[in-house]
């Protein structure tokens, strides 16, 4: 098994196959306490487990059923990986009991008040474990490599009800107390844990809805296409393997757009745009229940094989259920989203190759466009150059072949080249496969992807510049992605009259999210002042990633706007999740 760089764990050595938590959430001391009882697969006779923590209290350690305590030792604290756990074991111990608490700072966990929560009314806790946060909140072997099934017993206060990436319930009860199964085994980044004042709502038998009670009734409605989704990927990959799949919407302070975990989503709020103009996200975070969670990079080297398969296949959803038409404007602008990160990174930065040299680094710094759209982009041109069709049988094949394993980029190549290259040689050469993941940029025989809505978008700007009042321009039947195009392409030059006059026709304050985000980022660019307030209430409203990274980086390319992203970043911190935090930090001080 080829090392994971950000592991203390030996797999290779001994190996978890199966863990069971007996948890009980504190939200007055921020803490989560419990056992974890990780059942074990020894491989070698070895007599050391090690596990990966992060600021977990360890206060005693057990084997299979004996009453002594076992000897452990922490390790050093590392960067980005916490401390190892060596524990002390025979080669026929099967269970290691682990008993512990949580740190009121743990890097998964966003502990809210009721003041941070979209009713107001009671308290919330959510995990976010990817990459490598789930060791602050369960010892565990956190490797995408490893899989293992979980079981869970987890105590709530009784006004509130948990949920984790697993069979949930639909109620709540009166003891608080919650049993979880996860049958199939899955990386430890996918385990997730959820507690607050949460309703259910069906949107098909094997689809549904959870969130606080004021947006319950919004996000089923929101999300009511989620089963015609699902059966577009089945009738094109094969069948969903889950049971259910079911999208909690979280408090806005969540980092993400939506995180994968198993049978149960994790979203935004800022996806209720009341249109349902932003469900690509979901698409793609039910697309990872077959690349990501089904199959899963062995490391984080090699996440463009959860991303750039996910981004492909949440096109042909979107064109399956929505058109060509909304497919292609979601295919340009995923294309000008990787030549944006192509030119900030520089052409031949090493961290626009697809497969990873993250050893030494956070995994967090892969997280760009770069596994996502270059990924996706890849895949197009396989595509585009050998047919559909055909790409399509492979696809569902490599489905079925590594269902519920974890792959690394050499191990899918070599699938790659066995299954679908052969003796083509010509067809091997014509990809330039090494070109696309080991080497930087864009390489130029990339599939290209027209939009006839962007032409008509881009002769509505002409028309503009030339003189036309905005209040005259055909703007109505614009869908989101017709309005984040002409955003991003308005002139370099344009001057605060313009600017003055966009913003009064239009009004992007009270626009979607992913509108009013592409509108601030041109407002800090033009430095249109009358824009400002508007950037700290956005900042301060949501915590998404992708959003805090794009107006921050946007914001400290002069002194001045610096100077207003440490102000408003000083004021937001306590609201953001950690990694949101890490992500505005990052960019804070990369260019000080």
């Amino acid at each position: 098994m080829q090392m994971d760089p950000h592991t203390f764990a030996r797999p290779d050595e001994v190996v978890v196959r199966h863990l069971e938590l007996d948890l009980t959430v504190d939200f007055e001391k921020k803490e989560i306490r419990g056992t974890a009882d990780l059942h074990l697969e020894n491989k070698a006779q070895a007599k050391k487990l090690y596990l990966d923590t992060n600021g977990l209290i360890i206060e005693r350690i057990t084997l299979d059923s004996q009453d002594g305590d076992a000897t452990f030792e922490l390790g050093e604290p590392v960067r980005y990986l916490g401390r190892s756990l060596a524990i002390s074991i025979q080669p026929e111990t099967r269970v290691v009991r682990v008993h512990y608490a949580t740190s009121p700072d743990a890097l998964a966990l966003q502990w809210l008040d009721p003041a941070q929560t979209s009713d107001k009314k009671k308290p919330f806790l959510y995990t976010q474990s990817q990459a490598i946060l789930a060791r602050s909140w369960i010892p565990c072997q956190d490797t995408p490599s490893v899989r293992s099934t979980y079981n869970a017993r987890v105590q709530v206060p009784a006004d509130l009800m948990a949920v984790m990436s697993a069979e949930n319930p639909t109620s709540r009860n009166a003891s608080g107390v919650y049993r979880f199964r996860m049958q199939h085994p899955i990386p430890t980044y996918l385990f997730a844990l959820a507690v607050g004042d949460i309703e259910f709502r069906a949107t098909s038998d094997r689809t549904g809805v959870y969130a606080e009670p004021s947006l319950v009734e919004k996000a089923a409605w929101e999300f009511a296409e989620t089963p015609e989704m699902m059966k577009t990927v089945e009738k094109l990959y094969g069948p969903y393997r889950w049971g259910r799949y079911d999208v909690l919407v979280l408090p806005s302070s969540f980092p993400w757009g939506g995180m994968e975990n198993p049978r149960l989503t994790f979203a935004t709020p800022t996806l209720l745009a009341g249109d349902r103009s932003l469900v690509a996200t979901i698409a793609h975070e039910l697309a990872h229940s077959w690349s990501g969670n089904l199959i899963t990079n062995a490391s984080w080297n090699d996440f463009w094989l959860n991303e750039g398969f996910t981004n492909y296949l949440t096109y042909r959803i979107m064109e399956e259920v929505y058109g060509e038409h909304y497919s292609r404007m979601l295919a340009v602008l995923s294309f000008q989203d990787l030549q944006r990160e192509v030119r900030e990174f520089g052409p031949k930065n090493p961290d626009t190759h697809l497969k990873y040299n993250l050893a030494g680094r956070d995994p967090e710094d892969g997280v760009t466009g770069i596994p996502y759209e270059k990924g996706e982009y890849f895949l197009r041109t396989i595509e585009a150059t050998t047919g559909r069709d055909r790409w399509d049988a492979f696809l569902k094949e490599y489905f079925d072949r590594f269902a519920f394993q974890s792959l690394t980029t050499e191990q899918f190549l070599s699938y790659f080249n066995e299954k679908f290259i052969g003796t083509n040689q010509e067809l091997g050469e014509s990809l330039r496969i090494k070109d696309w993941v080991y080497g930087p940029g864009i390489p130029d025989n990339t599939a290209r992807v027209e939009s006839d809505a962007f032409v008509k978008v881009d002769a509505v700007t002409r028309s503009w510049v030339e003189g036309k009042p905005a209040t005259e321009l055909e703007t109505k039947p614009w869908s989101t992605q017709e309005w984040i195009h002409f955003l991003r392409h308005l002139p370099v030059s344009l001057d605060h009259q313009k600017m003055r006059e966009l913003d009064h026709a239009f009004h992007f304050e009270g626009r979607n999210a992913e509108i009013r985000n592409e509108w601030l980022v041109q407002v800090v660019a033009k430095k249109y002042e009358p824009g400002y307030p508007d950037i700290e209430k956005f900042l301060s409203s949501q915590g998404r990633r992708k959003y805090v990274r794009l107006i921050f980086t946007e914001l400290v390319r002069t002194p001045e706007g610096r100077a207003m992203a440490l102000r408003i970043y000083e004021k937001i911190r306590p609201f953001y999740h950690s990694v949101a935090r890490d992500t505005a930090e990052k960019v804070l001080s990369s260019r000080s």
